[in-house]
């Protein structure tokens, strides 16, 4: 099953509302997956030269202010940090890949969830609603998001293996399908320096996202060239900094529905999402063709 939710604002008037729109989509997409929930923003960038990571822990008391006071002391500015529920956010003047390397060698019982310079997720296992009101999603504002609700089949119900995957900067993936060669990918992907949090197929799939784009595919090249190489059946939807884009395997036996208005886009597993989206019932609205990219964007191919 699962359930995704992307949501794109065009209009700087419904950033301060983007959480609060989301938060509906999920919660009209909980039946869908109710073991997990997660989310990606997209908002308030860092400063040029320096990075934004987002962490999880799993201790009670993660002493995030110690943290923060490492980061400090290595990189020589670091924000405090913006706590949600288990997550907490960073803002440090370095380089990502930096700040990735560091804290896999100096803080290693902590979740990388995502780094970059606008990119937050938030994700926890649990069911949806929960997490909605945990995390205070409505109260999150942004650009644009993407949104997930678990139900799993391929790996455990946790917090790591859940959706949204992130393995490049401000680059992330949430997928409603199943991949079959998961495994054989992960091991060349591996081979080729891209590093693997959990045993989850989707994680995979953002992982080859990541390499072929790493080599010098555009995002929407990186999606076509997962109609060769990904055996399996999927929607997916991912997340950059400038916007979301949406593909939907040859066969296309997942459902999905976007629609756009002058003020957003959407897409969802489900109509009944964008239904209570403002300006829904006026929306151009469609379903996705097969084994087509679809992407909206600053610099995204339209």
């Amino acid at each position: 099953m699962c359930g995704i939710a992307g949501l794109y604002t065009k209009s700087d008037g419904l950033h301060d509302q983007l959480g609060e729109h989301l938060s509906k989509m999920l919660e009209q997409l909980s039946f869908r997956g109710p073991d997990s929930a997660g989310v990606a923003f997209y908002r308030d960038p860092a400063p040029e030269g320096s990075c934004k990571v987002t962490l999880h822990s799993a201790a009670q008391d993660p002493g995030w202010n110690d943290v923060g006071a490492q980061l400090r002391r290595e990189f020589g500015a670091a924000s405090p940090p913006q706590v949600r529920a288990t997550h907490a956010t960073f803002v440090i003047e370095a380089q990502a890949e930096q700040v990735q390397s560091w804290l896999l060698d100096h803080r290693p019982e902590l979740t990388l969830m995502s780094a970059g310079r606008s990119i937050e997720i938030y994700k926890a296992a649990g069911p949806p609603q929960e997490f909605i009101k945990r995390f205070e999603l409505a109260s999150i504002g942004g650009s644009h998001a993407l949104g997930h609700t678990r139900m799993a089949t391929e790996s455990r119900v946790t917090t790591e293996h859940s959706h949204p995957f992130s393995t490049g900067l401000d680059l992330c993936l949430v997928h409603n399908g199943s991949l079959s060669n998961h495994n054989s990918l992960r091991r060349a992907l591996a081979r080729e320096g891209i590093r693997f949090q959990t045993d989850n197929d989707t994680e995979v799939a953002a992982g080859y996202l990541t390499w072929r784009m790493r080599e010098g595919a555009t995002l929407e090249q990186a999606l076509e060239g997962c109609m060769d190489d990904l055996d399996g059946f999927y929607t997916f939807a991912v997340g950059t900094g400038e916007g979301f884009a949406v593909l939907r395997d040859p066969i296309a036996c997942k459902p999905a529905v976007m629609a756009e208005t002058d003020e957003w886009v959407a897409m969802a597993s489900e109509y009944r999402a964008i239904a209570v989206l403002p300006g829904a019932e006026d929306a151009v609205t469609w379903e996705p063709e097969p084994g087509r990219v679809y992407s909206w964007g600053r610099a995204l191919v339209a």
